[in-house]
C-alpha cells in the first residue's frame, strides 16, 4: 500500500495521531497546517486522497474543495461541526464522506479504504509473507496454493491486512467485520482468528493482545 494522503489539520496532536496511525497502515502521508500550505503541497505533488478539517487558518475546508476537485482528489472531511447543514454542505460540494471528531481511527481508515476502492485508487492485491489476496476475485493463496476461506474469515484476514501493527478489539473487529447488526457474543471473533492462524499458519504472526484483541505484526 502507497497511496499520498493529504492531511489538513490545524491541531498539531490530531494531526500527529492520524499521520502516525496512517504511517503504520501503509500511507504516505503529508500533512499540511493550513489552506494556504494544502493549496501549495497540491499544486506540487499528486495526493490519492484528502482527509481535510473545516474550521482552518487562511482557506477553510469548503473553500479548499474546489482546488482538490480541479486536481480530482477526492475529500474526507474530518471536522468537529457535526451539524446536520456542514455535513450537507460538505457532501453537496463533491466531498467523498464527513466524519465528525471526536472518531475512532478504525473508523477513520475503514471509510479512507471504502473511498479510495470507490475511486479506483487502492490496490487490487495485498500480499503478507507468503499469502496473497486478490480483492477483486476474493481469491486467497499461500505459496501460490489457493486457500479456502468462508466469506467472515476473509473479510477479517481483509481487515488485519489493511491495518498491520495496529491493535484492534474484538469489539472493533465486531463492528467492522460482523456489521452494527450482530448481536452474539466477541467469542466469534476468536474462533474466526483461530481459522485464520489455522489455516495461512499465523500462529505468531496474527498476536493476541492480552485482554484487548489482535494485532498483525508488521513484518520486518
Amino acid at each position: 500500500m502507497h497511496e499520498r494522503i493529504l492531511i489538513v489539520e490545524d491541531d498539531p496532536a490530531i494531526s500527529k495521531l492520524i499521520d502516525t496511525n496512517l504511517a503504520l497502515s501503509g500511507y504516505q502521508t503529508i500533512c499540511a497546517m493550513d489552506g494556504r500550505q494544502a493549496v501549495e503541497a497540491i499544486q506540487t505533488q499528486a495526493f490519492d486522497l484528502t482527509l481535510c478539517d473545516i474550521m482552518l487558518p487562511e482557506l477553510d475546508g469548503f473553500e479548499l474543495l474546489p482546488f482538490m476537485k480541479e486536481k480530482d482528489i477526492p475529500v474526507i472531511y474530518v471536522s468537529a461541526k457535526a451539524d446536520v447543514q456542514s455535513r450537507v454542505q460538505g457532501l453537496r460540494l463533491g466531498a467523498e464522506d464527513y466524519l465528525v471528531k471526536p472518531f475512532d481511527i478504525l473508523e477513520l481508515l475503514v471509510r479512507m479504504e471504502k473511498v479510495l476502492a470507490r475511486t479506483d485508487r487502492h490496490p487490487k492485491m495485498l500480499a503478507y509473507k507468503d499469502i496473497s489476496v486478490d480483492k477483486e476475485s476474493h481469491a486467497v493463496t499461500k505459496n501460490g496454493e489457493t486457500v479456502s476461506l468462508k466469506h467472515l474469515e476473509y473479510e477479517l484476514l481483509l481487515t488485519f491486512l489493511q491495518h498491520p501493527g495496529m491493535v484492534m478489539t474484538r469489539e472493533d473487529l465486531l463492528h467492522q467485520v460482523w456489521g452494527d447488526e450482530y448481536i452474539g457474543e466477541t467469542r466469534t471473533v476468536d474462533v474466526h482468528v483461530a481459522a485464520l492462524r489455522r489455516k495461512l499458519d499465523l500462529n505468531k504472526e496474527l498476536a493476541t493482545v492480552y485482554k484487548i484483541g489482535y494485532r498483525l505484526e508488521v513484518l520486518s
